[in-house]
Order: C-alpha cells, then structure tokens, then sequence
C-alpha cells in the first residue's frame, strides 16, 4: 500500500493532493523550484526538495531529479497533478523502471492519447462518434488547403501533440490556413517537440463538454457525470458547471454510456476525462481524452461526494472501486472559475506582490487557492492562482452563491480576471445556461464595456 507520495507539480492542485493525502495519512513530498521558495504547497508537504531554478524547463520538467528525490525519500508514488509531465508516458515509464507507482495510467495509454490523431482512430475503432476530418499528418500548408476545401471551411487546424490550446486556430479561407499551418506547426514543435498537425472540420455553435472517467483494474469503469465547459478563451477553460444546464437527460445518458465505451476500448485505468463537442442537434462528437486529472474535478466532487484525488490513489493501490454505475448520484449544482493574475481587459500576465487577499467563505464555498498575502505571483507558471467553487441545490442558487463569492474575493497589489468573471455571470445568456464555446468572442468586450443583452 502506498504510504508516502512524492507530488510532480506545484499550486493550488499540489495543495489539493496534499489535503486527501493527510486524510488518508499518507506522507508527502513536495518538489519546489526557486520561484517557489516560500509556496504554500512546500510549506504544507512533510518533506520538501528543491529542484532547480524558476524556469519550469529547469525544475518542474527535470524529469530524471523528480525519480532521483521519489528514491532519495523512499516515496512509493508520484503523483503529476495536471499540466507538466502529467500526460508524460517517460514519467509513468521511468516511474515503473524504479520500482516507484504513477498515479495515472500506462504509458502505452499516455502515448495514444497523447496523440490527437492516434485518439481518433482509437476512437474511430471504438464505435464512438468523430468529428469529420483528417485522421493522420497533414504534410504541408499545401496539403492542408486541398484537405481543407475537401472538408469544406471553416476547419479546426490542430497539434497533434499536447494541449492547452496550444497549436489550434480556427481558418474560414485557403489563405489564412496557408499561414496558419505554418505558424501553429512551428508553435508545437516548439512546445511539444511534435509539429504534426491534422484538420476537423469546425462546428459551429457547439458547446464543449466533458464526462469524468474511473477505472479500476478489475475492468471496472464507471462515469461521475459531466461537466460543461464552453465558456473559454483561447481555448482554455474559464468557468466551469456541473452537471451542464444546456443538454437533455437522454443526451446526458448517452455521453456517460460512450464515455465508458470510450475508456474500456483502450483498457483505461486511474482518472481520465472524455471530452466532447455536442453540436445544436445534439449531435455529439469527441474531441480528446486528458489522462489526468482535471482542473475543474472540484464541481464533479460538489455534486457527487466523491474525492476523485482518494479514488486515484485506491486504483493505483489495485484497489476496486467501491461504488457501481448505480450507486452514483448526483445532487445540485456546482459552478467552478478560475482565478488569473492577469489584465482583465488586455488579458496580459499580471505578475507582482500580492498585498492583500481575502478568500470569501460560507456554506458551500470552496477555494484552492495557491497564494497568500505577501506572495509574489512570478512570471514563470500559468497565471492561475485560484479556483473559487461553489455549490447550490439548484443552478439558480448557485449562480446566487457564486455573484456573492467573488465580491468577497479581494485581491490586492496585482490585477485579476474577477471583474471579467462577474461582468459574465450577469449576461442574459449565461443565465439562461446558453453557452457555447465562442461565448466570450460574442459577449464579452472590455473595450466597450461589455455586452450585456447578449446581442
């Protein structure tokens, strides 16, 4: 059984993994990097290393120093949080070579999802429906313009590799693709060490939602329901709700059911998340699977009671899971948002010395948070620092709790996105929980002092 866990990442989600850890007395080990001298999380762990400089090339990736710290301390498992090596299949190799447990699944599994178009054909195989598109490399910009008009515009080009957003545009024209190609090839060559790109067809008006995965080994997998997640920008996730307040109850069945299908066709095993797009039929498609955990697995928490980060750890111990499709329920509704250190209106990083905060609190609010008064926000990570969840016993209420949340949310010393959270929440279309994923594009324009009618 695994007594001591050593913790591949940094934040607000190396807090998070450190609460279950301590309830379920299991010891563990924080690695830090310069930057994060005085973090939060370093303070919290039992044991504590560095590991290199600021740079996350430097610290956070140092792949070989993570295996070196996990043998030095005797850890059994390491746990990757999201983001950096979470998705690594030379993480859960490397881990597996030195005796030690990943806390996700076989790298055999990272590696085919880890690759967009590999996942399609996965899928393909799998019965599970596909957005129209290319399902291997696109060669050049030339090629992709003649795929393109095949396809017919406007198309999603994408990386194969990784994720965030990173290597994806949407083109309506032979010549921004041209541009485009080149462009996002180079961007995730860069990033991901892989410029292969491939082409979706784009589908308009869609709302992006997701479907919370378990899986045991004892071929056992079961679904925790889904999220919606279509507010974004740049194609990264800003609020969050569970369960979506814009699909039907057959839809919401049919996505679990595929979700499940989906894992098991690829022998799934630990947290994963299913993402779909869902057109305005209702016609669904996938999208990708993250291995990992997800930023946003507090709602899924809120309306289930489950602790996905104690569920993690009992796979990885062999352990079956101790519920079945039928025992799980859902309750309410919850509504997650991230907080950014960054210019609500020009979205620049925001890093600095933060002054003051005052976290809001009362029933059914949660916060994890990675900062604290006096902390310095660098510009080294991601510029999320918070994530503010609240929970109702209906979307109304949690709409209520979460407007009251963020006027209580005081930070001081650096700019955030909350006023941009608060300005969105009040739109007619957020209200009436119609959401797609151009919603910000529509609605939201600081410069004009937003959109507010929802025209």
């Amino acid at each position: 059984m695994i007594q001591k866990i050593l913790i591949a990442n940094r934040g607000e989600i190396a807090r998070r993994i450190i609460r279950s850890c301590k309830q379920l007395d299991i010891k563990t080990v924080a690695i830090y990097s310069d930057a994060d001298e005085n973090a939060l999380f370093k303070q919290e762990a039992d044991e504590a290393y560095h590991i290199g400089p600021s740079q996350v090339q430097q610290s956070y990736l140092q792949l070989d120093k993570m295996i070196e710290v996990a043998k030095k301390t005797n850890a059994d498992a390491i746990h990757p949080g999201y983001g950096f090596l979470s998705e690594s299949p030379a993480l859960a190799e490397r881990c597996k070579e030195a005796g030690i447990i990943f806390i996700g699944p076989e790298a055999d599994v990272l590696r085919l999802m880890g690759s967009k178009i590999e996942a399609r054909k996965a899928m393909i195989e799998a019965g599970v429906p596909v957005i129209p598109g290319t399902d291997r490399a696109v060669e050049s910009a030339e090629e992709a313009v003649t795929l393109a008009e095949r396809i017919g515009y406007p198309v999603m080009l994408k990386a194969s590799a990784g994720g965030g957003g990173i290597g994806m545009e949407i083109v309506d024209s032979s010549e921004k693709l041209k541009k485009a190609f080149e462009n996002n090839s180079k961007r995730a060559a860069s990033f991901f060490g892989d410029g292969a790109m491939f082409l979706e067809k784009h589908i308009t008006n869609s709302r992006h939602i997701e479907v919370q995965v378990l899986a045991d080994h004892h071929q056992h997998t079961v679904h925790l329901f889904e999220r919606e997640c279509s507010i974004q920008r740049r194609n990264q996730k800003v609020l969050e709700e569970a369960p979506s307040p814009s699909i039907s109850e057959a839809l919401r069945k049919e996505l679990g059911k595929t979700a499940v299908i989906a894992a098991e066709a690829i022998h799934y095993t630990n947290a994963g998340t299913i993402e779909f797009l869902v057109d305005e039929s209702e016609q669904f498609y996938f999208l990708e699977m993250n291995t990992r955990i997800q930023v946003e697995h507090p709602i899924t928490e809120e309306i289930t009671g489950i602790d996905i980060v104690k569920e993690q750890i009992s796979i990885a111990n062999h352990q079956k899971l101790p519920f079945t499709q039928e025992d799980i329920t859902r309750k309410g509704h919850a509504i997650e948002v991230r907080i950014y250190a960054e210019d609500p209106v020009r979205f620049f990083p925001s890093p600095g010395k933060i002054t003051t905060l005052e976290l809001p609190h009362g029933k059914n609010v949660r916060n994890e948070c990675a900062v604290a008064s006096g902390d310095t926000v660098t510009p080294f990570y991601d510029p999320m620092i918070a994530k503010l969840i609240v929970y109702g016993e209906n979307r109304s209420e949690s709409v209520e709790k979460l407007e009251k949340a963020l006027l209580q949310f005081k930070i001081e010393g650096i700019k955030t996105n909350i006023p941009m959270l608060q300005e969105i929440i009040t739109y007619e279309a957020f209200k009436k929980g119609d959401t797609q994923t151009d919603f910000l594009s529509k609605h939201y324009h600081p410069d004009r002092g937003g959109n507010k009618d929802g025209n």
